[in-house]
């Protein structure tokens, strides 16, 4: 019987690694990294976590790594399943954090 290349192999482990993000605005990237970062703590996969939250694989790498565009709902039930808190803050706030 022959195996498709990556079912099974080396390859088809989980990533449970922080990715390297580049992101235009730093206070996605931020919440991106803190998103990440619990994640591996936790040792969940992005898909884990996305089976978990109702979301797409792509929406939690999206949100990781600062790129694309992850719609509000879905980053509450990523958060949620992290048990991370979102606080809303003022752009006065943001500012004064940088």
């Amino acid at each position: 019987m022959l195996e498709k290349p990556g079912i099974g192999g080396p390859m088809a482990r989980a990533r449970r690694s922080s990715p390297t993000r580049t992101s235009p605005m730093p206070e996605i990237a931020r919440i991106g990294e803190a998103f990440a970062r619990r994640r591996v703590e936790l040792r969940l996969t992005q898909q884990a976590v996305a089976d978990l939250a109702g979301v797409s694989r792509s929406s939690v790498q999206s949100l990781e790594y600062g790129t694309g565009s992850t719609k509000l709902a879905s980053v509450v039930e990523i958060a949620e399943v992290l048990g991370l808190a979102l606080e809303p803050m003022s752009a006065a706030d943001a500012e004064a954090r940088r």
